[in-house]
């Protein structure tokens, strides 16, 4: 395989960079005319099919029912609470905001969840999973002071996205440790298809069909699915996929503390979002400790991450 060229590692960076943290407001934008669920649900659904055409055209097509019980599990937990969560979470707060949240939390309950710390028996993960949880609510709870600048029931919001992402991290974890298929683009498509489906689902049992009305749906929302079907999606996790092929995993690894400031930035540039001294504090607080996290890991063993956990709850 060749080396590739400065030129394209850079465009892959910028993709995955811009593309991941630009996420946030494009689910903003298509919440404001969509239902949250059956947006999420379509848009996963549609992106899964993409993906397994990517797959079908590598000869990449057959798996086995266990590996579709995984992305079940993992689609999930990453999509229907992770994705899922943060789509409803905007409801309540700021794009940007919501972006800062994910990151403090997940950083909180992978540090917390270090391995030196954990406890030697198996008896005991059930405890220490409720101990990390508690953790980082109380940190999130104690960091709110900076987040919130007003709006409606920011607490719901923030609630919220500390549950999903609780879940979300459990996912993680499990995916590290189950067999997928092979090929990283039918793994990404099994996940899809099977959290857009349950997204869905929970749609049609919270009502959202029953309420939804296709003709109220304005043309900027209906951009912005497009947007994250074809470019969130798609662009962006073919991008990171590339960049695990010809990359450092920890180099790679960087989109975690990048994405926020992305996102913090076009909330306050393209939606008009509150761009407080509080806020920037808080941005430079948690970024910096997820940078310092994801530094560390770079002195450590490095493997390439289960493909599994690429999917962000974001994106």
């Amino acid at each position: 395989m060749a080396a590739p060229t400065k030129i394209r590692m850079l465009i892959a960076f910028a993709a995955l960079y811009l593309v991941w943290g630009s996420t946030y407001l494009g689910i903003r934008f298509a919440i404001e005319t969509m239902p949250p669920f059956l947006m999420a649900g379509s848009r996963f659904l549609l992106a899964g099919v993409i993906m397994f055409a990517i797959a079908w055209s590598q000869g990449a097509y057959k798996a086995s029912w266990a590996n579709w019980r995984v992305s079940l599990i993992v689609g999930a937990c990453l999509l229907l609470a992770g994705n899922g969560g943060v789509t409803i979470a905007e409801k309540y707060i700021d794009s940007g905001l919501a972006a800062l949240i994910v990151a403090i939390v997940r950083f909180t309950l992978s540090f917390s969840g270090g391995r030196r710390e954990r406890p030697p028996g198996s008896t005991d993960c059930l405890a220490w999973s409720g101990w990390r949880f508690c953790w980082g609510w109380l940190f999130a709870w104690a960091s709110s002071a900076f987040f919130f600048n007003g709006g409606q029931h920011p607490a719901i919001g923030m609630s919220i996205l500390l549950v999903s992402s609780f879940i979300w991290s459990a996912g993680s974890l499990y995916s590290r440790s189950a067999k997928h298929a092979p090929s990283p683009f039918l793994t990404a498509s099994q996940q899809m298809l099977c959290g857009g489906l349950l997204l869905l689902l929970a749609g049609i049992v919270t009502g959202e069909l029953r309420n939804f009305h296709p003709r109220s749906i304005s043309m900027l929302s209906l951009a912005s699915f497009i947007y994250l079907i074809i470019i969130g999606a798609v662009v962006g996790y073919t991008a990171y996929i590339w960049l695990l092929r010809h990359c450092e995993p920890a180099k790679v690894a960087t989109y975690a503390y990048v994405n926020p400031i992305v996102a913090v930035l076009l909330g306050a540039g393209f939606a008009g979002e509150k761009l407080s001294m509080r806020v920037l504090i808080a941005a430079a607080l948690i970024i910096g400790s997820v940078a310092i996290v994801i530094t560390t890991q770079q002195l450590r063993a490095r493997a390439v991450p289960a493909i599994g956990s690429a999917i962000e709850p974001a994106d």
